[in-house]
């Protein structure tokens, strides 16, 4: 697997965990629709958090949030509808982003709460 696939892994893992010691309990990762995978779908209280991650080594391209682009979302709100219907989810649908930053030897994790909405 690629570096970047690596890290990208990693972060995930780092995400769920900072997820589940923040009181949310993970019901799905990496759960697919068609074109969409959504990285993590948590519930905490009647709040279905629908989480992107995304994982940098490096901010010279930018902060990792700023890659969820238009597209992204449009694709995420058709997964995350499904989801729902699939599963006879009754709760409040919120999107949220983590960005996980590799800095040295350490990890930066920022947890952005209703990132975005949907339209």
């Amino acid at each position: 697997m690629a570096e970047h696939n690596d890290l990208g892994k990693l972060g995930e893992e780092l995400a769920a965990d900072y997820l589940q010691k923040n009181g949310y309990a993970i019901l799905q990762t990496n759960w697919m629709y068609l074109k969409a995978e959504i990285d993590i779908i948590a519930q905490k209280g009647n709040v279905l958090a629908i989480v992107e991650v995304k994982t940098r080594s490096s901010l010279d391209f930018g902060l990792p949030q700023d890659f969820v682009n238009p597209k992204k979302i449009q694709h995420l709100v058709k997964a995350v509808n499904e989801y729902v219907t699939q599963n006879d989810v009754e709760a409040d649908v919120r999107f949220d982003i983590i960005s996980v930053f590799k800095n040295g030897k350490n990890y930066e994790i920022d947890h952005i709460e209703d990132a975005f909405y949907h339209f």
